[in-house]
Order: C-alpha cells, then structure tokens, then sequence
C-alpha cells in the first residue's frame, strides 16, 4: 500500500475549496450587514430628506467586496478578496445627493480672563 502525496493541482484546488467554504460564511454575514445598511439608510433618508453619505460609502465598498467574493468563488478570478487585498474603495455616488449638515458656528471667544 503505497501513500502517494496529493499532486500540486489537486493541492491547490483543496485549499481553494476551503477558502471558498470561509468566504461562504462570510458572504453570509455581509449579507445581513448590508440588508441592516439597506434599512438604516432608508430610514435616514425618511426622517432627513437625504441619504447618509458615510452609510453610501460602507454600502458600496460592501457590494464591491461581495462581489469579489462572487467572482473568487466562481472562479473569474485567482485573487482572494479582502483581507489578502485592499478592501474596495467606495465609487461617487451616482443616485440622490447625500445629506450635509452645515458645520457648527463656534461662539466669539472673550479674551479677557474673568474674576
């Protein structure tokens, strides 16, 4: 009975298929994130007018890096997502402008020393 080590393709493909299961596992809990993203913004675009910029930001950034994992997971691509990349920058956004909050007027400041 002879033990013959696994070739290096099947080796690699073995490894790959453990990254894949992981990153399953995490497509699923950036799943959840981005539908509380999704609810969070909606509900900040009812009570303000306008959609947070700094949750357009996360959101898109998110997709992106979901969809890196779609396109490792189907093989498009030999690149591991995040963390073994940078994670994706977010795009301009391309829908409703965000909401602003206009910076807060600082009152004049009295230099003499008070007794």
């Amino acid at each position: 009975m002879s033990d013959s080590p696994l070739k290096p393709s099947q080796e690699s493909i073995l490894l790959r298929v453990l990254w894949m299961v992981l990153y399953v596992l995490v497509w699923q809990a950036a799943q959840l994130l981005l539908g509380a993203v999704v609810l969070i913004q909606l509900i900040y675009r009812l009570v303000y007018g306008a959609p947070n910029l700094s949750l357009m930001n996360f959101g898109d950034s998110l997709s992106q890096f979901m969809a890196q994992i779609g396109r490792f997971g189907s093989f498009h691509t030999e690149q591991k997502p995040w963390p073994f990349a940078d994670w994706p920058a977010a795009r301009a956004p391309e829908g409703e402008a965000p909401h602003s909050v206009p910076p807060a007027a600082h009152p004049a400041r009295d230099e003499e020393p008070k007794l």
